[in-house]
């Protein structure tokens, strides 16, 4: 509880917040995840763009995605 309350407590001054952005560690764990973000976000829209390819190919060869009545 006492650990809690001085972790809220330094948290919340600026000025430490503000030496911990400029870190060497901190600095490299926001680039990383920022490239991890980009990549991923570029792997989804690749994979959409491949994604909306394939099904309109699927519907020039005929296929339907509606199901068969019975």
């Amino acid at each position: 509880m006492v650990l809690r309350r001085l972790l809220f407590a330094l948290l919340n001054d600026h000025r430490v917040v503000d030496r911990l952005a400029e870190a060497r560690p901190i600095r490299a764990a926001a680039r990383l995840t920022a490239s991890a973000l980009t990549r991923g976000l570029r792997l989804r829209d690749n994979f959409l763009r491949a994604l909306k390819e394939e099904a309109e190919q699927a519907k020039g060869r005929g296929w339907s995605n509606q199901r068969p009545r019975k």
